[in-house]
């Protein structure tokens, strides 16, 4: 018997035990589940976005360039103005549609500040576009300097690739006003842009789950899980909404009860990573100009 059978069939007595906090609706679960991953997410990023501009803000307008060089294998390089450009923008970019990204997704701006959420959507995208190709260009003519193999490299290309894809659609879909699915696009918008951060989160996740570098060389930064995690920061977020979207507009008890599980799972991991990437990396060069004291090894790709 399907699962909106059995409910039809014991409506009465579930209700009551729902709203006596015996059996949670798996509509609401999944719900949470989404909302709890969401509200991490932010925050993580937030946090990112805040040593962003702490860290390499501050180097720029002491005139510290060297600072620029010590997490980034790609650093500022003299004489190369196009490149030190690219980089710069990228990095400013990067920041903001970081900050920017998660409110447009916010139903509450939606509703009661529509023009707010077009203008910000719409620098969003610019924003966006931008970044993407200074991304590629930073992979594939600055090559020399980037870190990683050519698979990385492709990985990397690919979620620019995507973010350029989603980007479209979503805006095709708004213009089009195909609301429900405009949503849709600027969520898997989001979650590709967010791509480079999920890199971050779960190489730290990973560090700390094995109490080291495993599956890849801290000193060539190349290796099977490097590999399959520049392309899995992009597919598998959008294939998690994929589930979890499915499963909460059509999926039944089971199906929503196993996305959920998933997705809080997949939340606990995620601020594992945050926690371990703020206390080892972000935190303790944020707020000070002397970081020459904290030893950071390459494999934090900082």
């Amino acid at each position: 018997m399907d699962t909106t059978e059995l409910d039809s069939v014991s409506a009465q007595p579930r209700t009551r035990a729902r709203r006596l906090g015996f059996i949670p609706s798996s509509a609401w679960a999944i719900e949470a589940a989404g909302t709890a991953w969401f509200l991490v997410a932010v925050l993580g990023q937030w946090i990112f976005v805040a040593y962003i501009v702490a860290y390499y803000g501050g180097a720029l307008v002491a005139g510290d360039y060297d600072k620029w060089g010590k997490f980034l294998t790609h650093g500022l390089v003299p004489g190369d103005h196009l490149g030190n450009l690219a980089l710069a923008m990228h990095l400013g970019t990067a920041a903001l549609i970081t900050g920017l990204g998660p409110l447009q997704l916010v139903p509450q701006i939606r509703a009661h500040w529509p023009r707010l959420h077009r203008w910000t959507g719409r620098v969003y995208l610019a924003t966006v576009l931008l970044v993407s190709s200074s991304a590629l260009y930073l992979v594939w003519v600055r090559n020399e300097r980037a870190p990683g193999d050519l698979v990385q490299h492709l990985g990397i290309s690919l979620d620019a690739s995507l973010i350029l894809l989603c980007g479209a659609l979503a805006l095709r879909a708004a213009l089009t006003r195909r609301f429900a699915a405009h949503r849709r696009w600027a969520t898997r918008l989001y979650l590709v842009v967010s791509g480079v951060w999920f890199f971050r989160v779960g190489l730290m996740f990973w560090l700390i789950v094995n109490q080291g570098p495993v599956g890849f060389d801290p000193k060539t930064f190349q290796g099977p899980f490097l590999d399959f995690l520049s392309f899995a920061e992009s597919l598998l977020p959008l294939v998690v909404f994929e589930l979890y979207w499915r499963a909460r507009e059509h999926g039944g008890l089971v199906a929503r009860t196993a996305v959920t599980a998933g997705v809080v799972a997949l939340t606990a991991a995620m601020a594992t990573g945050i926690f371990g990437a703020f206390m080892e990396l972000w935190l303790p060069n944020m707020w000070t100009a002397d970081t020459a004291h904290k030893e950071v090894p390459i494999w934090s790709s900082n």
